[in-house]
């Protein structure tokens, strides 16, 4: 019998089940690997703050990671962690002007909360 129809698994190894799983992992750049998960209230606050005071949330959240919050980044220290939100935050705030660090400062909380849900 021909088994050119068999399923494949997500390791190339047949399967016997009648779909297909596919997995897709989003690369982050270093800045955004940086974000903490922080809990759900704190998360929301930081969005609140950005959304007002662009970068303010990101500030708050810098220091969530001297508290312990765990990020995307666990081969890094927790200092250099640190500096990468603060520098997130002072990028926020300089392009604010143009409204290019008011929007990412906005994405940035929204991607806390997401983070926050898991």
């Amino acid at each position: 019998m021909d088994h050119k129809d068999t399923e494949m698994n997500e390791k190339g190894v047949p399967s016997s089940t009648s779909g297909v799983v596919v997995q897709v992992r989003e690369k982050k750049g270093p800045l955004r690997a940086a974000i903490p998960y922080m809990p759900f209230p704190v998360a929301v606050i930081c969005l609140f703050l950005n959304t007002f005071v662009p970068g303010l949330g990101t500030f708050v959240s810098a220091f969530t990671v001297l508290c312990g919050a765990r990020t995307d980044l666990p081969d890094r220290h927790v200092c250099c962690v640190f500096w990468l939100n603060m520098a997130a935050a002072f990028i926020q705030i300089l392009t604010a002007i143009v409204m290019v660090g008011w929007i990412m400062s906005i994405f940035w909380g929204m991607d806390m909360v997401i983070l926050a849900s898991k």
